[in-house]
Formats: C-alpha cells, sequence, structure tokens
C-alpha cells in the first residue's frame, strides 16, 4: 500500500540544512512530529554576548564572518538599497553582513543566525529559532519558538510563526498566523493568510481524500502544508488539515477545506 502524501508530491527538492528532517516512507506532516528534537540537536546559538535577554537590544549590532560588531559600521534603508537595511562600512556596502537592528527583543538565547539576516525593530523571538541566510525577520514579527527558516526567506510585520518551517525562499510579508505548518521552496503568503491549526472538537485532526478516505494525522495541531510555488490572496484561510499540491493557487478571501489538493489547484 503505498503511503499517501509523501514529501516528493510537494516539494522538489528539500534545502541541504533540513534533509534530514523529511522520510520517504511516511506522510509528510510526520516531520512535525520531530520538528522540535531536530532544531534542538542542529542549533548553533551565536547571539552577541551583550544581549540583555527579555529586553529590547538598545543598539544595532552586526555579524561579520569574524564575529560581532557593536560599532564601526552604519546601517543604511534609502532608494540605493531599495528599502532593505544594510550593513555599510567605510561607504561600502557589506551584504554578507547580518544584522540585529535596535528594538528586537530575544526571550531566550538559542537563536542560530547565517549571514545576510535582518531583524528589525520591534521583532521579537523565542528560541529555539534557525534562521537562514538573506532572511528578514520584519517589524513586529513574533517567532514563537521551534522555527526552522530557510535560506531568503520573510516572516513579515505582524506575522506569527510558530513550530513551523520555512522552505528557501517562502515569504509571508504582511499580517500572517503560521502555525504548526511547512510552507515550500518560494511559497507566497498574501497579507492576512492565516493557517489554522486548532480543530474545534476534540481529538486529532483528519483528513479526507478526494477518493474518500480518511487519514489521521495523530496530531491535536496541524496547520497547512504548502508545496512549492503556492500562493494565497489576502485574508484567505486554511482550516486545520490542508495539504495543497505544488503551483497552486487561493484567492483572496477565501477558505479551504481540509483535504488533500492535487498541484496546481485553484480555490475560488
Amino acid at each position: 500500500m503505498n503511503v499517501p502524501a509523501v514529501w516528493t508530491e510537494y516539494f522538489n527538492q528539500i534545502p541541504p540544512g533540513m534533509q534530514a528532517l523529511f522520510h520517504n516512507d511516511e506522510p509528510v506532516w510526520r516531520v512535525l512530529d520531530r520538528l522540535q528534537s531536530f532544531i534542538k540537536d542542529k542549533i548553533k546559538p551565536n547571539l552577541p554576548e551583550g544581549i540583555r535577554l527579555g529586553q529590547p537590544v538598545e543598539n544595532p549590532i552586526a555579524l561579520l564572518p569574524g564575529g560581532w560588531l557593536e560599532d564601526g559600521f552604519e546601517t543604511v534603508c534609502n532608494d540605493d538599497t531599495k528599502g532593505k537595511i544594510q550593513v555599510w562600512i567605510e561607504g561600502e556596502a557589506v551584504p554578507e553582513a547580518a544584522i540585529i537592528c535596535a528594538g528586537a527583543v530575544f526571550v531566550d538565547d538559542r537563536v542560530e543566525i547565517e549571514s545576510g539576516v535582518i531583524i528589525e525593530p520591534g521583532a521579537l523571538l523565542k528560541g529555539p529559532v534557525i534562521i537562514g541566510r538573506n532572511t528578514e525577520i520584519r517589524q513586529g514579527a513574533y517567532l514563537r519558538g521551534n522555527c526552522l527558516i530557510g535560506a531568503d526567506c520573510v516572516v513579515g510585520h505582524t506575522t506569527e510563526m510558530k513550530h513551523s518551517i520555512f522552505m528557501d525562499g517562502a515569504k509571508a510579508g504582511h499580517f500572517a498566523y503560521i502555525g504548526d505548518s511547512i510552507l515550500g521552496n518560494g511559497v507566497n503568503l498574501g497579507a492576512g493568510t492565516k493557517l489554522a491549526n486548532l480543530k474545534f472538537g476534540p481529538g486529532s485532526v483528519r483528513i479526507k481524500t478526494a477518493e474518500g478516505a480518511v487519514l489521521d494525522t495523530g496530531r491535536r495541531k496541524i496547520g497547512a502544508i504548502l508545496g512549492d510555488r503556492v500562493q494565497t490572496g489576502c485574508n484567505s484561510v486554511t482550516n486545520p488539515g490542508v495539504l495543497l499540491g505544488q503551483a497552486s493557487l487561493v484567492c483572496p478571501n477565501s477558505t479551504v477545506r481540509a483535504g488533500l489538493y492535487k498541484a496546481r489547484t485553484i480555490i475560488t
């Protein structure tokens, strides 16, 4: 009997730092069962020693290959940087530098930051969190722990992320909720998208297939698993237990019922 909803149906490839988390012989939602222990074993926290946990960062801090800098650089955000905060030293941009802006808050030190990461003022991070290279954690973002974020991602303004995975290039730019979910490569969530993760009634989340079979996820909480290049429109909502195939499209103001959806599905 074939295992339903294996990861190869949703993702063309898994980013290198996440490959050990995914197995071919099981439903893809089992990844969420291992996520906490995986992050615990993999994480290499590297916050600077001077950060006071639970309090806003007082001055911007930059991470270069040689270590953290508290001075000797400036932060630049203008038309030349296309509105993106950059670290400049002696008038030159340093694209590989990561930056923690003044006003960001870290509740604990279980945070790993790779090169080119931007953490804007007002972001609040609870570990453990791994943030891949060139990712933006924007103003007001709330990372609630057990977050695994790939390269070139965006966790946007007033977006909440909890016990979830962003593969490379996944973006949730504005007002989103992502709980117990997996976003594939190049996924883009429209403003106000909510990936609901808790069913109203008791018991685990069950998913009905197109053939009428019912799959028990064994999880009380499960949000959405969005295949590569899925896009959602503004103010869309997915019910607990939505699995959307690659390049699917959710139109604005739509609600997606729990279920397995083939690639290139359009939900209106």
